[in-house]
Formats: C-alpha cells, sequence, structure tokens
C-alpha cells in the first residue's frame, strides 16, 4: 500500500465517523455564525470608512473573512483531543501494528479536518450572503483556500502536541495560551488601525493578521498585490513549518512505540541477540 492510499484509508474511516454525527459540523459552527448574527450588524453602524470601504456592505467584506479564518484556527487547533481520546483507547496502538504507512495515520486525519472545515466555511458564507454580504466566486474560492491551508499545517502541529502530552488537562491550556493572543493581535472582530501604533506594531508579529489581510483583500475584489502575496507567503510557510514538525513528532511517537518501527526485544535464550531490529 501506498502512502496516499493508505491516506485516503484513513481519511475515509474519520469521514464517516463523522458523518455519523453530523451535529458536529452543525455545532462546530455555531461560535463563528454568533458572532456573525449578533456582533456583526453592529460593524455596519460603524463609518465605512473604518473598514476602507464606502458602503454599509464592506462592514461584512471586512468581518466574513475574519470569521472564516477564526473558523479555520479553532477548528484545527482543538483537533489534537480526539488523537488523546483515541491514543487512551487503544486506537493509534492498534493502527501501528498494521502496514498502514505512519505519516497516514496523521495525513488522514488532517484531510478530514481540511474537508470539515471547507464544508463549515461555506456555510458561514451562504449566512453571510443573507446578511448582506457580497463577495465574487473567486474571493469565496481563495478564501477556502486559505482555510485549507492553514488547517493543513495546524491540525498536524496539534495532533503532534496532543500526542506527545497525552493529557487533555495539559493540551487545552497551552493551545488556549496559543490562540487567543493570535485572535487578538489578528484584528478579526476590529480593524488593528483603530489601535495605538505600539499594538499595531506587536499584532504584525502574528502570522493570521497577513492571511487575513489577503483574504480581505480577495473579498474587496484585490487579488494581485503585495498584501495578496504576503498572505499565500506566510500561509503556505507556516503550513509547510508545522507539517514537517508534526511528521517529525509522529514519527519519532511511532518508533518509540510497541507498535512503530524501533528495536523491539527479543525472548532470552532464542539464539539470537536481546534487541532486534522489527522487519
Amino acid at each position: 500500500m501506498t502512502f496516499f492510499s493508505d491516506t485516503a484509508l484513513i481519511f475515509r474511516r474519520h469521514f464517516r465517523l463523522l458523518m455519523r454525527e453530523p451535529a458536529y459540523i452543525a455545532f462546530a459552527l455555531m461560535q463563528p455564525l454568533l458572532f456573525l448574527i449578533l456582533f456583526g450588524p453592529l460593524l455596519t453602524k460603524l463609518p465605512a470608512a473604518t473598514f476602507g470601504g464606502t458602503t454599509t456592505g464592506d462592514a461584512w467584506r471586512f468581518f466574513v473573512p475574519g470569521l472564516l479564518a477564526q473558523l479555520a484556527l479553532f477548528g484545527s487547533t482543538f483537533v489534537g483531543f480526539a488523537i488523546i481520546s483515541d491514543w487512551r483507547a487503544g486506537v493509534i496502538e492498534r493502527f501501528r501494528v498494521t502496514p498502514v504507512s505512519r505519516l497516514a495515520i496523521m495525513s488522514g486525519r488532517v484531510l478530514r479536518d481540511v474537508v470539515t472545515l471547507v464544508i463549515q466555511g461555506i456555510l458561514l458564507v451562504l449566512v453571510g450572503l443573507a446578511f448582506g454580504l457580497r463577495a465574487s466566486v473567486g474571493a469565496v474560492l481563495i478564501s477556502l483556500g486559505f482555510i485549507a491551508v492553514v488547517a493543513v499545517g495546524l491540525a498536524s502541529a496539534s495532533y503532534a502536541v496532543a500526542l506527545l502530552l497525552k493529557s487533555e488537562d495539559a493540551f487545552a491550556p497551552l493551545v488556549n495560551t496559543v490562540v487567543v493572543p493570535i485572535v487578538l493581535l489578528s484584528g478579526i472582530m476590529l480593524p488593528m488601525t483603530l489601535g495605538p501604533g505600539w499594538l499595531q506594531g506587536v499584532a504584525r508579529i502574528s502570522p493570521f493578521r497577513y492571511i487575513i489581510d489577503a483574504m480581505r483583500s480577495a473579498f474587496a475584489g484585490q487579488y494581485w498585490n503585495t498584501i495578496m502575496l504576503e498572505g499565500i507567503l506566510v500561509a503556505i510557510g507556516m503550513a509547510a513549518v508545522c507539517l514537517y514538525l508534526g511528521s517529525r513528532v509522529f514519527l519519532r511517537e511511532n518508533a518509540l512505540s510497541p507498535g512503530g518501527y524501533g528495536p523491539i526485544p527479543r525472548a532470552r535464550g532464542s539464539g539470537g541477540p536481546e534487541v532486534a531490529p522489527q522487519g
């Protein structure tokens, strides 16, 4: 079996499990929907120039891309809880003793998360259209592409960290410590230009600031500019780094486990060395 076929196998398994609980997709979408319904109308009362536009519709073109980024951020960083549960139930160990690719165990899950977030993103955009959002198909597709790339990187990192910690009590505060500053410094709710100079400077540290700015540029109909290029480079770079680190941790954890590729003990008196490589 190849890596890609193994990935497809793991993806189908986890996607079928997800489809048995379709309410999960709706509940995971609840938070950005509440922001859209309860907070979005407040932005339409602000001057259009606040969002760099001239009409109240520009408020939705500013706010919905931020909610899409928030959806990708929360939806991909908290997936590590699932692998902790599977590890505790012995599911990971059962996969490790099969011929399936070790990396496919992670990549299949990540692919499931990407598909789930894209579906949720489409639903969020449809609700935004009902509230007055006006955006081209190209802008929506670009934003969904950003969601997919972000989800690949952050979901990989989330699974790796969760597999290292193996504890919800340690994983939850760590994720919140990382995610909350990113949300506050990314300008998801309000433009960072409203803040003082020092806060705008600190906000430049957040990679999501560039990604959200690129998505908003697409919704404004500006596809080829420096903002878009910066967003693409940051998204791909972040995904590549997280995917690399996640795969390294995942392979290391598998190699150290009884079901991995590492050395396994041989019984004494068997005529061979006490430790032999697993074939």
